[in-house]
């Protein structure tokens, strides 16, 4: 869950305590340690790279033993927390519109042979479009609320693992069909408010996503993003000549004797050969 940085703190705790309660309720097995594991992975140090290094977490007062038992027997319902997420405070646009954003993140499983339903991934190279690289993993579609304030607030609401024989549009329409019913469920929108506004790239479908409100893409997305650093400017000259300067001593010139000009076709060439 997110909130806003301008939210009063008495406020933000108090939604922060009900939404850990409700999060503990969709554990319906290895509750315990997994409330405990879900503290430890957000409060680590850094990423977390393996499974031992959340048990060094002051978090994580259960053994190893525990943490791989709630993993492999654990449960979490997904339908009972989508519901809890889509009742915490939601940003909005300034005119107070909800505004969806959807999108496909990728988690890249190249050296995981036996996880089964991967799928190839399209992994965008640095420069040029020939390095682009499809790298096997899992591709996920993610559902977030935006907002057009100054601190850029996105609160998470849904994500879905895209199967081999799921098709992207159709998976896509009917998630945000239900993160539409679950926002008028829990009285985020109502009929008569603004309509929802959902803003995709232009990889999507739009003509198969009606009706609906949808922003495709953005015009001159790339002007406003800054330029990486370049390389500071040398305090003293380099060797060699400055850039731009004329080479006042020619290297020399050796004759090497007169060449016959060579025949332009195969006809000139085999006349001369006779």
């Amino acid at each position: 869950m997110s909130l806003p940085v301008d939210a009063p703190a008495g406020e933000a705790l108090s939604v922060l305590s009900r939404f850990r309660v409700e999060f503990y309720d969709c554990l319906y097995s290895r509750a315990d340690a997994l409330f405990e594991l879900t503290d430890a992975i957000l409060c680590a140090d850094g990423p977390v790279k393996t499974l031992v290094e959340l048990c060094l977490t002051v978090e994580h007062r259960r053994g190893h033993g525990a943490l791989y038992a709630a993993l492999d027997r654990g449960w979490l319902e997904p339908t009972r927390l989508r519901r809890a997420l889509a009742g915490l405070p939601l940003p909005k646009a300034a005119d107070g519109r909800i505004v969806l954003a959807v999108d496909v993140s990728h988690w890249l499983r190249p050296d995981a042979p036996t996880s089964g339903d991967r799928l190839f991934c399209h992994v965008y190279g640095r420069g040029d479009r020939s390095s682009d690289q499809l790298v096997p993993g899992w591709p996920y579609s993610f559902v977030a609320a935006l907002e057009t304030g100054r601190t850029s607030w996105v609160a998470l609401l849904d994500a879905v693992r895209l199967g081999p024989a799921d098709d992207a549009t159709t998976a896509t329409a009917a998630q945000l069909r239900d993160v539409v019913e679950r926002l008028t469920t829990a009285g985020q929108w109502s009929p008569g408010d603004l309509d929802i506004l959902i803003v995709m790239d232009s990889g999507y479908d739009v003509a198969r996503l009606t009706p609906a409100r949808v922003r495709r893409g953005f015009r001159n997305i790339r002007a406003t993003v800054a330029r990486p650093a370049a390389a500071p400017k040398p305090s003293r000259p380099g060797p060699g000549r400055p850039p731009g300067s004329k080479n006042r001593h020619r290297a020399k010139r050796h004759d090497v004797g007169k060449t016959v000009k060579r025949a332009e076709s195969i006809k000139e060439h085999q006349a001369r050969r006779g």
